[in-house]
């Protein structure tokens, strides 16, 4: 019988984290992976050495927030830049026991308002070097599709 740990999302908030001086500390490059789709890419879409095509390349640091990495993504993608924005943020990661790669929801932004999760970062969400971010992107004028865990059955 396998335990898991169950920590909740306050608990991880509550983990103080140690302050990155990025003047000093050299950053990580982040693979970013994004649709416009409103929906995550498939974690079969990773597998064997494959990644889907649609590739950033962002160098940041651990401390980075998902607010900060939204707008990084808007520097790329001019129609993401419009008010009510939707960018759902998930963690691509290998899971040695199962020879796969796995994707964690991490949390959510949207352009032009805040939120609760505008100040999480990647360090916060137990991010690896050498995972990959996938952002969903979803438009202002389509509603963002229900994430897994909030399946109405």
């Amino acid at each position: 019988m396998a335990l898991e740990s169950r920590i909740t999302q306050e608990e991880i908030k509550k983990e103080p984290e140690k302050p990155i001086d990025r003047e000093k500390t050299c950053p990580l490059l982040l693979r970013v992976f994004t649709t416009n789709s409103g929906r995550h890419h498939r974690a079969d879409e990773f597998a064997r050495g494959n990644v889907p095509s649609s590739e950033l390349q962002i160098y940041t640091w651990m401390d980075a927030t998902l607010k900060e990495l939204t707008s990084l993504v808007k520097e790329v993608y001019p129609e993401a830049r419009k008010k009510g924005t939707h960018f759902s943020f998930a963690i691509v990661f290998p899971d040695p026991r199962a020879k796969m790669y796995k994707l964690k929801e991490i949390g959510s932004t949207m352009s032009g308002r805040k939120g609760l999760d505008d100040s999480m970062t990647l360090q916060s969400q137990r991010f690896q070097i050498g995972d990959y971010l996938d952002i969903a992107i979803t438009p202002p004028n389509r509603a963002p599709p229900l994430s897994t865990r909030m399946r109405p059955f």
